[in-house]
C-alpha cells in the first residue's frame, strides 16, 4: 500500500472572515496560516483601499491594524472583487454601517452571480443599494455591480428561503451596527464559522436552533492571534482520491473540523469509505476544531443524498459527484439547486464532463441527479468551465480511468488551490 501524508491549504471562509472583522476591530491582529490564493486577495486588496493596514509577510502570515467599526475610508475608486463570491455577498454588511458610498465590481463570472439575496434584506435594514446596470433576467435577479451607500441601520428579524453562510454573514455584520436585536433564520442550519469568530472578537451571538441573533451596536475587539486550519473543502478532493485509487492511503494533516463543514465526511462514509479521523486541540483558534483525516481504498457503494446534507456539503458535491461514479450502484442527490449559481453552473459543468469519461449521470429535474455508478472511466478532453471545484474533480476522476483526462482552463484552481496539481503528483 501507499501511504502518503499532506498538508492542505488553509480555510478559505475562515481566511475571508478573518481579514474582515480584523479590519473593522480595535487592536491588531496576527493571522497565521492565512490562504494567500486570488480571493482572499482581494479581499485584502479591498480594506486596503478603505484605509486598512494589512501586511503580508513570509508563511502565509498577516498582520491587520484595525481600524474600529466605523473607521473604514471611502475608497478612491471601485472595489474590485476578482471572482469572489465570498467578499461580494459579505462585504456589504460591513459597508451598511459606514458613511460613505461604495461600489462593488467583478469578473464576468461574479457579475452573473444572483445577489438579491443580500440586497433584500440589507434594504428592509435601511441601506441604500442596489445594481449600477438595470438588468432584464427570467428570474428578476440583481447582479453585481453593486452601489451602496451606508447610514444608519435598523435592526430586523428575517427568516431566509434558502440556507446560505454568505447571506447570514451579511446581516449579521450589518447587525453590528444596528440599534437593537438583529436575527436571521434558516430552513437549515448553514457553516458557522461567522458566528465563531464574532465570539473570538467578543461579540458571541445568541443562536437558537437555526436562528442566530446579535446586538448592535457594538464594538469588535481584537483576539490579539488567529491561526486558520486547513480547509476540509479542499481536503474533500484527496479524501477521494484515497478512497477510489487502489493500494492507497493518505494522511491529510490539520484539517479544520467544524461540524457544519464535515458533510462530505458523513457522506463518504455511507458510502462506506475508509475513513478515520483524529481530533486535536487547537493553539490559537479554540472556536474552530480540527484534526488529522486518514483514508485508505474503499469498495464504495451508491446512496441516496439529501437536499439537507447538500446544504451540508455544498461546495464538495462536484468531487461527491466523482465518488458516485466509482461507487457500486445508484446514487442519487436531491436538492442540488443552489449548484447553478456558484462561479458557474456547476450541475452543467460536471455532468457534461463526467458523460465524455464515461461515466452514466443523469438529471432528472432541476434539482435531481442520478449516477449508475461502477462503471470504467475513460480518458477525454473536458473543461473547468472556469470554475475551480470542476477542475480540480475532473483531474481526480481522471486518476483512476482508462486514458488521459485532460482538463482545460486550469488557472482557475489558483481562487482557492494554488499548488494543487504539484500536489497531486504525491499520488502517482
Amino acid at each position: 500500500m501507499k501511504a502518503v501524508e499532506i498538508y492542505i491549504p488553509p480555510d478559505k471562509s475562515i481566511s475571508h472572515r478573518a481579514v474582515m472583522l480584523a479590519s473593522i476591530s480595535e487592536g491588531t491582529t496576527r493571522i497565521k496560516n492565512l490562504l494567500m490564493a486570488e480571493d482572499i486577495k482581494r479581499t485584502i486588496e479591498a480594506f486596503r483601499a478603505m484605509g486598512v493596514d494589512i501586511r503580508v509577510g513570509r508563511h502565509a502570515s498577516c498582520v491587520v491594524r484595525g481600524v474600529g467599526m466605523r473607521g473604514l475610508k471611502k475608497p478612491k475608486k471601485p472595489l474590485y472583487l476578482g471572482n469572489s463570491g465570498t467578499t461580494m455577498r459579505i462585504l456589504p454588511g460591513i459597508l451598511a454601517g459606514q458613511g460613505f458610498e461604495a461600489v462593488l465590481t467583478g469578473d464576468e463570472s461574479l457579475s452573473a452571480r444572483p445577489m438579491k439575496r443580500i440586497i433584500e434584506p440589507l434594504r428592509k435594514m435601511g441601506v441604500d443599494i442596489g445594481a449600477i446596470r438595470s438588468t432584464h433576467d427570467a428570474r428578476r435577479d440583481i447582479y453585481p455591480p453593486l452601489r451602496i451607500r451606508g447610514g444608519k441601520l435598523k435592526a430586523i428579524k428575517y427568516k431566509s428561503k434558502i440556507a446560505s453562510a454568505q447571506l447570514k454573514s451579511c446581516i449579521l455584520l450589518a447587525g453590528l451596527f444596528a440599534d437593537g436585536v438583529t436575527s436571521i433564520a434558516e430552513p437549515v442550519k448553514s457553516r458557522d464559522h461567522t458566528e465563531r469568530m464574532l465570539k473570538m472578537f467578543g461579540c458571541g451571538p445568541r443562536i437558537t436552533g437555526n436562528r442566530v441573533m446579535v446586538k448592535g451596536p457594538v464594538k469588535l475587539k481584537s483576539p490579539g492571534r488567529i491561526e486558520v486550519p486547513g480547509d476540509i473543502s479542499s481536503a474533500a478532493f484527496f479524501i477521494t482520491a484515497g478512497c477510489v485509487l487502489p493500494g492507497m492511503r493518505i494522511v491529510i494533516k490539520d484539517v479544520g473540523l467544524n461540524p457544519t463543514r464535515t458533510g462530505v465526511v458523513d457522506i463518504l462514509r455511507r458510502m462506506e469509505a475508509d475513513i478515520r479521523v483524529m481530533r486535536h486541540a487547537r493553539r490559537a483558534t479554540p472556536c474552530e476544531p480540527s484534526g488529522d483525516i486518514i483514508v485508505e481504498s474503499s469498495k464504495l457503494k451508491g446512496v441516496n443524498i439529501s437536499p439537507n446534507e447538500v446544504t451540508e456539503a455544498i461546495d464538495e458535491m462536484p468531487i461527491i459527484m466523482v465518488a458516485a461514479c466509482f461507487a457500486k450502484g445508484r446514487t442519487t442527490i436531491r436538492g442540488i439547486g443552489e449548484l447553478r449559481v456558484k462561479e458557474t453552473d456547476r450541475i452543467k459543468s460536471m455532468v457534461t464532463n463526467l458523460r465524455k469519461i464515461g461515466a452514466d449521470i443523469q438529471v432528472t429535474n432541476k434539482e435531481e441527479i442520478v449516477i449508475n455508478g461502477g462503471r470504467p472511466l475513460r480518458g477525454a478532453r473536458v473543461s473547468s468551465f472556469g470554475d475551480h471545484r470542476t477542475a480540480m474533480s475532473m483531474l481526480v476522476a481522471g486518476l483512476n480511468s482508462r486514458g488521459r483526462v485532460l482538463v482545460t482552463g486550469l488557472d482557475c484552481i489558483k481562487k482557492s488551490f494554488p499548488g494543487f496539481e504539484d500536489l497531486l503528483r504525491k499520488l502517482n
